[in-house]
């Protein structure tokens, strides 16, 4: 029962932080502490593949329109749908390109560093100030902008910088509108899930030993339902101009983090 609890909440800390400005990576990593979770490697990223899978539902839930007309329309030859398409693969590059060749350096990352995390929430608070603060201007998402913030993606893989923050936060300071900020952001990130989960898999990581398919399937549940609410959430957030609030929130975090690190 003790273990299907601390899947109920890492789900629910996955599923809310995935999508709010704030590092899944880095609120595991200190869920992970808080917890005393002892769990095997091959056991945490055995979770971690099932709640990514549950926030990549979660994704196309909330966008399941937008995926939907998005395809329907590149399937008829709509310039506009195709090119966003192939904007959407060139975001992916970049955090595509880090995890194939830095996965083995980036794995040693996630060990419960909390002087990492609380470094990094700090660079996402500041991300997260000056992205709220840009002046619109509303320029349209291209190619360039598309590969920009798909850099930005691939500086989230590091535990404590938050990915969408970063993204939406680059896209703002790039002159994007709001809305599309926050739908590009959303967007990009499903097939960049759904390929680091299959290479996961590939690699072996369903393969662990005494594995509890209630916790594993609580996680996923709890990860699913709470980031449908945490994106739509988000959109609203953006648009009201509100990552102010969540600036000085990582900028706490980070700061107890580096502290209690310290101690």
């Amino acid at each position: 029962m003790m273990e299907v609890l601390k899947a109920l909440v890492l789900g629910v800390i996955q599923g809310l932080t995935e999508f709010l400005p704030v590092s899944s990576s880095g609120h595991l990593e200190l869920a992970r502490v808080i917890l005393r979770d002892e769990s095997t490697a091959e056991l945490g990223l055995l979770m971690s593949v099932v709640l990514h899978f549950g926030t990549a539902l979660a994704t196309v839930f909330v966008f399941r329109k937008d995926i939907s007309s998005l395809f329907s329309r590149a399937l008829a030859r709509d310039q506009k749908s195709v090119n966003y398409l192939l904007w959407i693969i060139a975001s992916m590059i970049p955090a595509a390109l880090v995890g194939l060749f830095f996965d083995d350096i980036l794995d040693q990352l996630f060990n419960k560093n909390l002087l990492l995390v609380g470094g990094m929430l700090l660079i996402t608070a500041l991300l997260l100030w000056f992205g709220d603060r840009s002046h619109q201007v509303e320029r349209a998402l291209g190619l360039k902008s598309a590969i920009i913030i798909g850099l930005a993606q691939a500086l989230a893989i590091l535990p404590g910088i938050s990915r969408s923050g970063a993204t939406i936060s680059m896209a703002l300071l790039l002159k994007i509108s709001r809305e599309e900020a926050a739908r590009f952001s959303f967007l990009m990130v499903v097939p960049l899930i759904i390929g680091k989960m299959s290479k996961d898999v590939l690699d072996g990581a369903l393969i662990a030993p005494d594995i509890d398919l209630l916790a594993l399937g609580a996680g996923f549940i709890a990860a699913c339902i709470s980031g449908v609410l945490a994106c739509q959430w988000m959109i609203k957030i953006v648009q009201n101009a509100q990552l102010v609030y969540f600036a000085i929130y990582c900028a706490l975090v980070g700061s107890t983090a580096i502290i209690i690190s310290q101690i």
